[in-house]
C-alpha cells in the first residue's frame, strides 16, 4: 500500500498578474512533490487562488470588472503557470469555490461551538496591502514596512474576534513536541518569540456594508468573513473536509510553503484555529525569503514584479527552474536580476550540462556510430542530491549536479577520446560509455528539479542510435 504525502503553496491573492515570488514557492514545492512521487508515495499538491477581501475587490472595481468574472480572468493567470513552469500539483483550489465556502462557513460554526469566537467594537490602523491590521511597533516612519505606498486606513467598527490569546500556551507546548515544525530554525525562533510575548485576539469578519465580497458569516447578515480566516481553510476544505473524512485523514497533516511575511498566519493563527475547530495541526511549514529586483523589494503594490511566464516563455522552463533553485536561497532573501540570470543561464546550463551532453553525443554518434554500451560504468555517485532535497536545499542540490558536469568535462579533457579512437576505438567506447553513464545519473537525480531537461537527456542517451541532439538543450543566449 502506497504512503500518502500532501504539500500545499499558500494562495496567492489574484489581485495582479503571477510574480516570480510566487514562482519561487511554487518551484520548490514540485521539486518536494517529484521527489516524494519518485519514492513510491500517493502525493497530493495542491495550490490555488486567494480571491476574497478587499485588495481584490478594490482590484476590480478599478478594472470596471464584476468582482466574481475578474477572480476568473487572473484565477485563469496562476493556473497557467503550470504548463509554464511545467508543475505537478493536482489540485488548483479557488475561495470562491462553493464546496470551499460551505466548509469555511462549517469550520467558523466549530470555532464558534468552542467558545473561540466573539463580538465586539474595536480601532485599528489596518494595512489593506497585507490584509492585517497593523500595530505601532510594526511600522516604519508610520507606514507598513512591506506597503510603503499605501496609506494605513484608521477603522473602527463592530467585528467578530477569535481568542488567539487561548492559545499561547498550547502553541508553545505544540512547537516543544515538534522542534521541526518551521524550518528554518531562525523562522522557527521568531514565532516561538512572537507567542511568548503574548498574543492578541484577531478580528476575522468585516462589516458587508463596507467590505461585500467575503464568505457570508453564518447567522449574520451584516458580516463576511475576513480574508485570513477564510483563506486558511483552503488546505483542508481541498482535501474534502469536511464530508470526505477518509481522504481528509489520509493525507493531512501536511507539509505548508510560504514566504516569510506568512510566517504568523501561517504557523500561529491557523494552528490555533486548527486546535480550536478540534483538528490536527499542520505537519512542517517551509519559510522561503522575499525575492527582490536588482536590489529592491518585489511588490505588486510597487509595480516591479518580473513575470515569471514571460520569462519561461522567453528562456525556458527549465532555465526559469534552475536559476530558482540554484542561485536563489531556500531561507534567505535573494537577488534577481536579468543580468544575473543571462549569466548563469550561459555559465551553467548552455555552457555546462547542455554542451556537456552534446559534445558527448556527437562523439557517441561520430566516432562509435551511435552505438555505445549502456549500464556497465555507474561510477558515479550522487546520492548526497536526494538528502540535499529532503532537507529542502535544493542549491546545493543542483550544486552537486553541476560539480558532476565538471568532473565529467575534466575527464574528456584527459581522455581525449575523439583522439583515442583513432589508436584504441575498444579504450574510447569505454571512455564515452563511463561518461553516457554519468550523465544518465545526472539525468535521473533532474527528474524532480529540471523535469523537462531530464527527459530529453534520457531520451538522447537510451535511444538504440545516440545522436547529437539538432539543438543545444540550452542555446547561448
Amino acid at each position: 500500500m502506497k504512503k500518502n504525502f500532501y504539500i500545499t503553496t499558500t494562495l496567492p491573492y489574484v489581485n495582479a498578474k503571477p510574480h516570480i515570488g510566487f514562482a519561487l514557492e511554487i518551484v520548490q514545492a514540485d521539486v518536494i512533490a517529484r521527489q516524494k512521487k519518485l519514492q513510491g508515495y500517493e502525493v497530493f499538491f495542491n495550490t490555488g487562488t486567494d480571491e476574497h477581501g478587499q485588495k481584490i475587490y478594490e482590484a476590480a472595481k478599478k478594472e470596471k470588472m464584476e468582482t466574481q468574472s475578474y477572480c476568473d480572468k487572473y484565477a485563469a493567470k496562476f493556473d497557467g503557470l503550470k504548463k509554464a513552469l511545467n508543475l505537478s500539483y493536482t489540485d488548483f483550489i479557488r475561495t470562491t469555490d462553493q464546496h470551499h465556502v460551505k466548509a469555511t462557513q462549517e469550520f467558523w460554526q466549530l470555532c464558534h461551538k468552542k467558545g473561540d469566537i466573539y463580538k465586539r467594537s474595536y480601532r485599528i490602523k489596518y494595512c489593506v496591502g497585507c490584509e492585517l491590521e497593523k500595530t505601532d511597533s510594526e511600522l516604519e516612519g508610520g507606514l507598513c514596512p512591506l506597503h510603503p505606498n499605501l496609506e494605513l486606513e484608521d477603522r473602527e467598527e463592530e467585528n467578530y474576534f477569535f481568542r488567539f490569546s487561548n492559545y499561547q500556551k498550547k502553541l508553545l507546548d505544540f512547537y516543544k513536541k515538534n522542534p521541526d515544525f518551521v524550518v528554518p530554525e531562525k523562522r522557527f525562533n521568531e514565532i516561538k518569540n512572537f507567542v511568548e510575548s503574548g498574543l492578541n485576539d484577531f478580528s476575522i469578519s468585516r462589516l458587508k456594508e463596507k467590505m461585500p465580497w467575503g464568505v457570508a458569516v453564518p447567522g449574520d447578515p451584516d458580516q463576511v468573513m475576513y480574508v485570513w480566516f477564510d483563506a486558511l481553510v483552503n488546505y483542508i476544505s481541498t482535501l474534502g473536509w469536511p464530508e470526505n473524512k477518509k481522504k481528509f485523514e489520509s493525507f493531512w497533516p501536511g507539509l505548508q510553503i510560504a514566504g516569510k511575511d506568512n510566517l504568523r498566519q501561517q504557523s500561529a493563527m491557523w494552528q490555533a484555529m486548527l486546535m480550536s475547530a478540534g483538528l490536527p495541526c499542520s505537519r512542517q511549514i517551509l519559510i522561503h525569503g522575499f525575492m527582490t529586483n536588482e536590489g529592491q523589494k518585489m511588490s505588486k503594490s510597487l509595480g516591479n514584479v518580473v513575470d515569471p511566464l514571460a520569462l519561461a516563455e522567453e528562456f525556458g522552463t527549465d532555465a526559469v527552474r534552475y536559476y530558482l533553485l540554484k542561485y536563489v536561497h531556500p531561507f534567505e532573501d535573494s537577488d534577481f536580476s536579468m543580468e544575473s540570470f543571462k549569466e548563469v543561464y550561459n555559465a551553467d546550463l548552455a555552457n555546462g550540462l547542455g554542451n556537456l551532453v552534446s559534445r558527448t553525443a556527437n562523439m557517441i554518434e561520430k566516432d562509435l556510430g551511435g552505438k555505445v554500451k549502456i549500464g556497465g560504468q555507474r561510477e558515479a555517485d550522487l546520492g548526497e542530491v536526494d538528502k540535499s532535497i529532503e532537507n529542502y536545499e535544493f542549491n546545493l542540490a543542483l550544486q552537486i549536479v553541476n560539480q558532476a558536469v565538471s568532473a565529467a568535462d575534466a575527464f574528456i579533457d584527459s581522455e581525449k577520446p575523439w583522439e583515442l579512437v583513432k589508436k584504441n576505438k575498444d579504450k574510447a567506447g569505454r571512455v564515452l560509455s563511463r561518461l553516457a553513464d554519468q550523465i544518465l545519473i545526472m539525468a535521473d537525480k533532474l527528474k524532480p528539479l529540471l523535469p523537462e531537461t531530464s527527459e530529453k537527456i534520457a531520451k538522447i542517451f537510451t535511444a538504440k542510435k545516440i545522436v547529437k541532439p539538432k539543438k543545444s538543450l540550452f542555446p547561448r543566449i
